[in-house]
């Protein structure tokens, strides 16, 4: 319930007052802090800056019914640590029974208000309107909505003091999506893989978990409760915690403050108390993990249960940082140069001239079509230039061919295989889009009979397919009639038991919409632990290419510079290195901050391991 956009009768419903000194700000809607003149409120909030807090003022003596609902709206979106100014517009009855925490509708714009009949006696009855853009539940995860919102606010006037008090509202807030975007930041918290295997990985992976906070309300306390109370019901399924059940904040503590050296001291409740020395550590990696995403930086994160010192983690926390996709480092580039061949270019310095890859796909001339390289960077896929065989082959020079180890009998080329990804796990993923049929397929190993994955949300033809580096999210290009979209669905296997001749059954559940304002994808790569670049175009539009959440939200900061043509991207999880394309330039890079350059004239399809 917010002060953004056209929020009807909400105009000039408080007076803005500012602390220059303290960097606060009193306001009704949005206020800023004059050189001189008046200070006045401004109805709509545009992005503020960040250092700035923002406090809404209690309702007024004798205010009317819609200066009581403005006023309200308003309180919503300032930076009010228990909504108590908010609460100040309820009943006493109405205020013990809201609960701002379970939910958080967008609107496109400010909630409109619409007074429902004449004043009758001591109530009156006010109808929120608005379109949906996106609701936060109360996990605080984000999830595109869209249509009409309207709900009922009814007010009644006290018998004794004769001020106007809201006694019947929804629960939750509402407000627009420039509010919002003010109030609010997204931020990953991190759980383990349950399903990664030992032999594949040091560690088990670190899976980001995207939630929305308030921005400037105690958000590092805000995240290790968000942390400590499990991840989200789209990803439960596929991760685990190592923090025992029923862990908390030792009781009574109401906030978390870094020290002087960065270091964040976390009191746990009893639940705690015996864990082992090992468990602790990965406790204390995805508090760290997680806590890096905000300001102040915390570089090392203890752990105390009553009076005990549990464990601590530094900045520097070893082997446990490779289990994050944001922390591994490719060493080369690779894409298929004017001979169709594989080749590679060092990740570091691309200006040095690309060299054949070691292996088959690289020396035997085999014409390619697409590509993959595995996430250690020894093995890779290729399918050939016709799109109807897929090979793998180890990246050791002298190393042969071999037989496809699939095959499509599409009868195009458009008809016939994607580019291939490598998981975490060291398979192979890869869609045959043979009309006659259409398979989601993984390869074991990148070998063997192929299993057809599951995906009982699928609702049209795989065009592409990307898999996350934590090997439990995975990102398809599905068309459908003249719309084609970026979905992401959760990986989850069963029957795994180990033995020889056992096969696990593979599913894709939970398909949800990465990309709801775009109908065009063409082209798409993972770009972090919850981030994708995409380039697409919206309805009626030009093409374009952006950064997105998985959760279907837009993350902050500035989008790709613009870049005509793009046919292929792809980006590496670690957001230092460039991100690059192929266009009808050929392919080239980006790097933070700078323009598009040249790679190389001749070569297609640019991959990063994965």
């Amino acid at each position: 319930m917010g002060a953004d956009g056209d929020g009807g009768a909400r105009r000039g419903a408080t007076r803005a007052t500012a602390y220059a000194a303290c960097g606060v700000v009193l306001l009704a809607g949005c206020a800023s802090m004059p050189d001189s003149g008046d200070l006045r409120g401004v109805e709509s909030t545009p992005r503020q800056d960040t250092q700035v807090r923002v406090f809404a003022m209690p309702p007024q003596d004798d205010a009317q019914p819609s200066d009581i609902v403005s006023g309200f709206l308003e309180a919503l979106t300032s930076d009010d640590p228990g909504y108590s100014t908010a609460r100040q517009y309820l009943t006493r009855t109405a205020s013990q029974t809201w609960q701002p925490g379970l939910s958080t509708t967008v609107l496109q714009n400010g909630p409109g208000t619409e007074a429902i009949g004449h004043e009758v006696a001591n109530d009156l009855t006010f109808t929120l309107t608005g379109t949906k853009v996106a609701t936060v539940d109360e996990q605080q995860s984000y999830a595109a909505a869209k249509g009409a919102y309207a709900a009922p606010v009814h007010l009644t006037r006290d018998k004794k003091t004769k001020q106007w008090r809201i006694d019947r509202l929804p629960q939750g807030v509402v407000m627009g999506k420039s509010d919002f975007q003010r109030n609010y930041m997204s931020v990953n918290k991190y759980y383990f893989a349950s399903n990664s295997t030992a032999n594949t990985q040091a560690h088990t992976a670190a899976v980001a978990d995207p939630v929305y906070v308030r921005r400037y309300v105690d958000p590092t306390t805000e995240m290790v409760r968000s942390l400590l109370n499990g991840p989200s019901r789209w990803l439960d399924p596929v991760v685990r915690t190592s923090f025992p059940t029923g862990t908390a904040l030792k009781k009574g503590v109401k906030a978390l403050t870094p020290d002087d050296q960065n270091k964040l001291t976390v009191p746990l409740n009893e639940n705690a108390a015996r864990v082992g020395s090992a468990k602790c550590g990965e406790m204390a990696a995805q508090l760290l993990f997680t806590l890096q995403n905000l300001t102040p930086i915390v570089d090392t994160v203890e752990l105390r249960s009553g009076s005990k010192r549990l464990c601590s983690l530094g900045d520097d926390p070893g082997d446990l940082v490779d289990t994050r996709a944001s922390a591994q480092h490719p060493s080369y580039l690779y894409f298929i140069d004017s001979k169709k061949r594989l080749v590679r270019l060092s990740a570091e310095n691309p200006n040095t001239a690309p060299d054949p890859v070691p292996g088959a796909l690289g020396e035997t001339g085999k014409a390619l079509l697409s590509v993959a390289v595995s996430r250690d960077e020894q093995s890779a896929a290729g399918v050939a230039d016709d799109g109807k065989d897929l090979y793998v082959a180890s990246l050791v020079s002298g190393g042969s061919l071999g037989d496809a180890v699939l095959t499509s009998h599409g009868s195009t080329e458009e008809n016939r295989l994607t580019a291939p990804s490598w998981d975490a796990h060291g398979d192979l993923w890869v869609a045959d889009r043979d009309p006659a049929d259409p398979r989601l397929l993984l390869l074991e190993q990148g070998r063997g009979e192929p299993i057809v994955v599951k995906a009982p949300g699928l609702d049209g033809r795989i065009q592409d397919v990307r898999v996350a580096a934590d090997g439990v999210r995975i990102a398809l290009v599905v068309a459908k009639g003249d719309r084609t979209s970026l979905l992401i669905g959760r990986i989850e296997r069963t029957g795994e038991t180990g033995g020889k001749d056992e096969r696990p059954t593979v599913w894709v559940q939970e398909l949800r919409s990465a990309t709801p304002e775009l109908e065009d994808v063409t082209a798409m790569s993972w770009a972090g632990d919850s981030r994708l670049v995409v380039v697409g175009r919206e309805q009626g539009g030009v093409q374009t290419m952006r950064y997105v959440q998985i959760d279907g939200s837009t993350p902050e900061g500035p989008a790709p510079a613009a870049l005509t043509g793009v046919k292929e991207l792809t980006a590496a999880e670690d957001d230092r290195l460039p991100l690059v394309a192929y266009s009808e330039d050929g392919i080239v890079r980006l790097r933070s901050g700078a323009q598009w350059q040249k790679v190389v004239t001749d070569g297609t399809a640019p991959v990063y391991p994965g």
